[in-house]
């Protein structure tokens, strides 16, 4: 690899062990949901949360779908959620039949804003939904309490916060339910595919029924089901993964720690007091020609990075509706000024040297 080669924003990270694991799948001829899930599922349970029950779903997106339905969550209901996410989030929510209400985020970690969060809650609120964007906790301690003084369901969005953690606990901990994503170019990844941890046994139950065609015991349909299971062959991939994430975050952890230091003209992403942020993302904020920062880091520089997310979900075509004349100013502001630089446990030292030397080249220099 030259010292000019393109340094790309993600990488996934397949080795030796992940192909002889799904190989060794392949010859025990068990191919769809079977042992290697539920080994899965018990280890995922005790390394990302606590030992609190979860089940493999064959996405992100099932998950939060399945874990809403099985929370109760439908047509009338209305659950709050922030729009500065990508779209699974009020997607989700859209897919119950519930309306997705959309509310601002605050400025630090781009997280949903307790105060705008109590300001949208109705008679109709049914659930929050905050994420814990881009791998730093949201703001639970303020959310469980708005959701206990209401009387509402309290759901995590965990697609990118494998293992981060506020005042000692772990993300996914805190609502009935939690989703984490398995996505390739997430922490860790199971090739494709969606964990989902829950509060209570009935919950569990439900979202396992919800999985699998609505039924517990062959042909013996409890309810109208779906077919969102994992497959043994990912959940192989999940099981070597989980052995390996812990050491990638510490190297996430340790390359923001080096673009903390060193980035200049920027603002880098802030710690809350008490979080451990586990930087599926680093991202920093542009203030002025945010498009022309990529474009040169790109062209000029080889340095890859990403923009998570150029066009709130209350502004898409597809979400739009739920909320017309909708104002979001903190969310609007992100959409035009982050950028995500590259912060994967591949990097090397040259990389990150590089990303420093462009990133602050081109901020210098007014993009």
């Amino acid at each position: 690899m030259t010292s000019d080669a393109f340094i790309p924003p993600a990488k996934p990270i397949i080795g030796d062990e992940e192909r002889a694991a799904v190989d060794r799948v392949m010859q025990s001829g068990m191919i769809a949901q079977g042992p290697e899930v539920a080994a899965f599922e018990a280890e995922f349970a005790d390394a990302m949360v606590g030992g609190r029950a979860t089940v493999a779903v064959n996405s992100g997106t099932s998950g939060l779908h399945l874990g809403l339905l099985a929370a109760g969550i439908g047509p009338g209901d209305e659950v709050i959620v922030p729009s500065f996410t990508f779209a699974a989030t009020g997607n989700s929510v859209a897919l119950t039949g519930a309306t997705p209400v959309f509310v601002d985020i605050e400025p630090e970690q781009f997280t949903l804003d307790p105060a705008a969060v109590e300001a949208a809650v109705t008679p109709r609120t049914r659930g929050i939904m905050p994420v814990h964007l881009y791998g730093h906790p949201a703001r639970m301690r303020e959310l469980v309490a708005i959701s206990e003084k209401h009387g509402v369901q309290l759901f995590e969005d965990a697609a990118q916060a494998h293992a981060a953690e506020l005042d000692g606990r772990r993300v996914g901990t805190f609502g009935a339910f939690a989703m984490f994503s398995l996505y390739p170019t997430k922490n860790m990844t199971s090739g494709e595919g969606g964990m989902v941890s829950c509060e209570t046994p009935e919950l569990v139950r439900r979202v396992k029924l919800l999985r699998n065609q609505g039924m517990e015991r062959q042909y013996e349909n409890e309810l109208v089901g779906f077919n969102n299971r994992m497959t043994d062959i990912h959940a192989a991939i999940g099981r070597v993964q989980l052995t390996k994430v812990g050491a990638w975050t510490a190297q996430r952890q340790a390359n923001a720690a080096f673009l903390d230091a060193n980035l200049r003209g920027v603002v880098v992403p802030p710690v809350a007091e008490g979080a451990v942020h586990v930087y599926h993302q680093y991202t920093v904020r542009v203030r002025d020609d945010r498009d022309g920062f990529v474009r040169a880091l790109r062209e000029e520089h080889n340095v890859g990075s990403g923009v998570y997310y150029p066009i709130p979900n209350h502004r898409l075509p597809s979400l739009a509706p739920y909320a017309p004349g909708l104002d979001l100013p903190e969310t609007e502001r992100a959409a035009a000024e982050v950028v995500s630089l590259p912060v994967h446990p591949s990097l090397s030292e040259g990389d990150l040297e590089r990303i420093v030397t462009a990133v602050n080249a081109v901020a210098g220099a007014g993009a």
